[in-house]
């Protein structure tokens, strides 16, 4: 992707003033901000910015919108474009409702929920902290209270909130409280988010017939709590099962296969229980 003088100077001058960019990162960024300003080769510092950048785009590990930014200038094959809160954000109350889920990774979350039929939009973000506008190292390191979650938006006409419960209970692991799967840590414990007493009634008798079934042999961990402040997730990280097919592939088949272990666990403890009541 060929990229202009403007345009180049409006995306540092935002990436400098993100508070999720690192302070490595910004010292880079207003390098090459301030010689482009000065009148500098734009392509020569252009090049250099982006081979000061590239160790740690190939590790993965440049912040969210900085590694956008990247992939920008280095023309990569990924869809920058924002995400439409618009869309998310909808006024038509008749006929739509809202549901949050936190259940390990948001990666992992979106893709099941938005391909159901009557989803209208799938957010990922950070609920449940006591910070606002939280980055994702903030979320990561721990350091905010919040849960990675998802935000769905769903058309009550076509899909109904238990049926968004059932898909839950199928994605996550509700014995888990540090986590979920590969997922450590307490920025991925399971919480469903209920935004009044309709949605709680429905949720508590979803988790007691998950109890009743005696499908897990460990206690249900996963709390049901009110909706709190839900703070969309960086540009990134939206939608990143289309942005990142590959990596994404990758980390669904590890969860997948965490979950096919625990439900065979699950059918041998239940077979042993029913053979030793014949017995």
């Amino acid at each position: 992707m060929k990229m202009n003088h403007e345009e180049t100077l409006n995306d540092l001058y935002n990436l400098i003033l993100n508070p999720g960019t690192r302070k490595w990162e910004r010292s880079l960024l207003s390098s090459a901000k301030n010689s482009l300003e000065d009148g500098a080769n734009f392509d020569t510092h252009l090049a250099k910015l982006e081979a000061d950048l590239r160790p740690l785009a190939l590790r993965g590990t440049l912040t969210p919108d900085v590694t956008d930014f990247y992939r920008k200038i280095t023309g990569t094959n990924i869809d920058t474009v924002q995400f439409d809160l618009t869309k998310h954000y909808t006024n038509d109350l008749t006929y739509q409702d809202s549901a949050v889920f936190a259940g390990g990774c948001f990666w992992c979350m979106v893709e099941p929920f938005e391909t159901l039929k009557g989803i209208v939009s799938v957010l990922s973000g950070y609920t449940g902290g006591d910070v606002d506008n939280p980055t994702y190292d903030q979320v990561s390191g721990r350091h905010t209270g919040h849960v990675e979650a998802v935000e769905i938006i769903f058309d009550t006409r076509i899909i109904k909130y238990e049926d968004l419960l059932e898909l839950y209970w199928q994605l996550t692991d509700p014995t888990d409280e540090f986590g979920q799967f590969q997922d450590r840590g307490s920025q991925y414990r399971p919480i469903i988010f209920v935004r009044n007493e309709k949605q709680q009634t429905i949720a508590e008798k979803s988790k007691q017939r998950l109890v009743k079934s005696d499908k897990y042999k460990k206690p249900i961990v996963t709390l049901i709590q009110p909706t709190t402040e839900f703070w969309p997730a960086e540009n990134y990280h939206q939608q990143f099962y289309k942005k990142n097919p590959g990596n994404y592939k990758k980390i669904e088949r590890a969860r997948q296969q965490l979950m096919a272990y625990q439900r065979l666990e699950n059918n041998i403890r239940n077979e042993l229980k029913r053979f030793t009541k014949k017995s």
